[in-house]
């Protein structure tokens, strides 16, 4: 795994993301979006390039839906890497021990999948931004009714085109999303649905998740 930081020294808000060859290209672009509707805010941006996005993110093993490829079981060992790696980094390198840092996970896809089962392992997360996320993952549903956020800011969102996959599995998402919504009932969330299908602008929907975020917290300072 490759960690890539970007953005402000001493920042209040760390906005921490796994991405994958083709997130890391518009991570840049991403960041100045973010900053664009946060001036006032110092934003550090930290990634984590995983080496395989369908083994390194999902919670546990399941069948392939594209191709031969299935998804394993490695989210824990990439939580670990965040929390015992990544972040004590993060804090030694580019953050104040004096600020009150608030860290906020993030992801699109199967990383929004992997934030939102990351933050009902720990409450090392003042908030949680998941974008179209993959919440049509086997078991998914049913685990995350079992085991409760440990953040009480969840933003969901997802492509109104996403539902009309042809994969079976996949045009569930819809229904799966808005189940994963019905579960944040108590907890300061929303779900906002975007023009598109799962492959359209993913860099501007992360963005504007993590704007939502960093705005939520901005209300309870």
């Amino acid at each position: 795994m490759k960690p890539i930081i970007i953005g402000d020294k001493d920042a209040h808000i760390c906005l921490v993301q796994a991405v994958d060859e083709h997130d890391e290209d518009l991570l840049e672009k991403e960041y100045e979006l973010i900053k664009g509707q946060n001036p006032e805010e110092r934003i550090l941006l930290a990634a984590v390039r995983v080496d395989s996005w369908n083994h390194n993110l999902s919670p546990w093993p399941a069948a392939p839906v594209f191709g031969k490829e299935g998804f394993g079981d490695g989210a824990p060992e990439t939580l670990r890497y965040i929390l015992q790696t990544l972040l004590p980094m993060v804090q030694k390198d580019w953050l104040s021990a004096s600020i009150d840092v608030k860290y906020v996970i993030g992801g699109y896809s199967l990383a929004g999948l992997f934030a939102l089962w990351a933050s009902c392992q720990t409450n090392a997360f003042s908030a949680c931004m998941a974008a179209s996320p993959s919440v049509w993952f086997p078991g998914w549903i049913d685990y995350q009714a079992e085991h409760p956020q440990q953040t009480d800011i969840v933003y969901l969102s997802l492509g109104d085109k996403e539902e009309r996959a042809r994969n079976p599995l996949m045009s569930q998402v819809g229904n799966c999303i808005r189940r994963q919504a019905a579960l944040m009932a108590g907890k300061t969330t929303v779900l906002q649905w975007n023009e598109g299908n799962h492959f359209k602008d993913s860099e501007i929907r992360t963005a504007k998740g993590f704007t939502w975020c960093i705005q939520e917290l901005r209300k309870k300072k």
